[in-house]
């Protein structure tokens, strides 16, 4: 697909998901600002991205400090001249009970999945408003936000949920900016923390982690996990010309689980 931007942020870049986005963009020629908690896991990175024709820099970001999100995008601009593609990937849970969760959970995914969320787009579209050129926001929810049931826990897929509001509402009032946003909706993708997961059910419930894997495939009509990639390739066609129309809407990346 043609590009018809060239400057990216990715957030949430450390590792997994964020992480093969960010590569993947680097990839496909675009420069690429990757933002994370951690900088010895950007350090990784920024060593598997490999298009030397494109600019690649890293920036420790807590999503959830307005500051940081300010200094990120000021970056951005700094190094690039523009921002033109914002893609809002930080995200964090933790596999619990219903009964299992608490105050402190529902602050800290909320503060980083919900907050961050909104004040990257926020802050972003702000940012391409001022350049007058449009751009994409891309928001990265969950299936279950959706209604899988098998998800991490009962918090995190109401901090996805509100993920899908913000894209519709905001691509309503974005879309006279010629600014885009979707989000994209993946099932259990096979990063290390679905790794971490797995391994903590199977020992849950006295199984081994092939047993688990087979029982989260059980429904998946295509029967396999995402692979971070999955995700990516999403992400690189919502940032091309081939979606330029498409806006407000979220995608599915999950083999069929979900039909809707």
């Amino acid at each position: 697909m043609k590009k018809v931007f060239k400057n990216a942020c990715v957030t949430g870049a450390g590792n997994g998901i964020g992480r093969s986005i960010a590569i993947s963009l680097n990839k496909e020629g675009y420069n690429v600002v990757c933002a994370d908690i951690d900088l010895k896991a950007l350090n990784e990175t920024l060593k598997l991205m490999s298009n030397k024709n494109s600019k690649k820099i890293k920036i420790k970001c807590n999503v959830s400090i307005l500051k940081d999100i300010d200094k990120m995008i000021a970056k951005t601009v700094k190094e690039f001249g523009s921002l033109d593609i914002m893609v809002n990937n930080a995200g964090v849970t933790k596999s619990l009970s219903l009964f299992d969760l608490d105050e402190k959970h529902w602050e800290w995914m909320n503060n980083i999945n919900a907050k961050g969320t909104f004040f990257c787009l926020q802050k972003s579209a702000k940012q391409m408003i001022k350049q007058g050129h449009g751009g994409r926001i891309i928001n990265m929810s969950s299936v279950g936000a959706k209604g899988f049931v098998d998800v991490s826990n009962t918090i995190y897929a109401a901090t996805k949920g509100s993920i899908l509001s913000m894209t519709k509402t905001a691509s309503q009032e974005l879309g006279k900016y010629n600014i885009n946003v979707n989000s994209i909706c993946p099932s259990p993708t096979y990063t290390d923390i679905v790794k971490k997961l797995v391994a903590k059910r199977a020992k849950e419930q006295k199984k081994s982690e092939k047993e688990i894997m087979d029982y989260y495939m059980r429904d998946v009509p295509l029967g396999r996990f995402n692979d971070p990639h999955d995700i990516a390739s999403m992400v690189i066609f919502l940032s091309s010309s081939g979606a330029r129309n498409i806006t407000g809407q979220s995608f599915n990346v999950d083999g069929g689980l979900i039909p809707s």
